[in-house]
């Protein structure tokens, strides 16, 4: 199983989470690239960082929203959001390069990620953009959504993940973080969940049904408060439990 993160989110002298703590303990790192959050500095930063430890580098594309951090719907049309996941590609495939490593997939971030669960323009933008980069880059994203089916159809490789730290709605999405609970803060409580997820494919809905997941890996948001004790303690867990944690790629 792939433990995936979200890191080099801060911008100048503002700093989000503990990049290097996390790189510590998960096998993919989702990098951003400069729409959402993230400076070239920085994310050069982070690109060598994780080439030292063997961690995979993806791509987290995402609406040009650096006031929103990503999290807003933007109704950009689709030869422009195809632009703008080419470019940002690009540009962490350079700072990659330099580093001494690449970029190994491409993950969608917050509100781009949400959108293409059903938006089929937006989400046939993005797979667009990704094929027309490097048809041989997996995407990280939301099993049964249009994203995927858009991908799958350019033959792209498509790996389904689950959230650590989030909520479910009964229809497989995430609860809007606008909503009571849908970030989840107690580090033993999480681990118990995502073991279960792994080795059942199950999880609890907001409704408290019983919710069947598909995941190749999972993530656990770098920016969210008590982040590098609740990726210990996934990954603690998941160990535990005779689960071999490496990258999908």
């Amino acid at each position: 199983m792939d433990l995936n993160a979200d890191l080099g989110e801060g911008f100048g002298v503002w700093r989000l989470g503990d990049d290097d703590a996390m790189l510590d303990v998960v096998t993919s790192a989702n990098v951003a690239c400069g729409f959402h959050a993230g400076d070239p500095a920085g994310l050069a930063r982070i690109c060598r960082a994780a080439a030292v430890r063997g961690v995979r580098i993806g791509a987290q594309v995402g609406y040009r929203d650096l006031a929103g951090f990503g999290r807003r719907f933007i109704d950009v049309t689709a030869e422009d959001l195809e632009a703008d996941v080419v470019y940002q590609i690009g540009a962490l495939q350079a700072l990659a390069h330099a580093a001494g490593t690449a970029v190994s997939y491409v993950k969608p971030h917050g509100a781009l990620y949400n959108t293409i669960v059903d938006h089929t323009e937006q989400a046939g933008a993005v797979a667009a953009a990704v094929h027309a980069v490097d048809s041989a880059l997996p995407v990280l994203g939301l099993a049964g959504s249009a994203f995927f089916a858009a991908a799958t159809g350019l033959g792209l490789r498509t790996v389904p993940e689950a959230f650590a730290d989030r909520a479910y709605t009964p229809d497989g999405t995430l609860v809007a973080r606008r909503e009571p609970d849908a970030v989840l803060n107690d580090a033993d409580v999480i681990a118990e969940r995502v073991v279960a997820m792994v080795t059942t494919g199950r999880v609890t809905a907001s409704d408290g049904t019983d919710l069947v997941i598909s995941a190749e890996s999972v993530c656990v948001h770098g920016d969210s408060p008590g982040a590098v004790a609740i990726a210990e303690a996934v990954r603690d867990a998941l160990t535990a439990s005779g689960v071999i944690l490496r990258a999908f790629t």
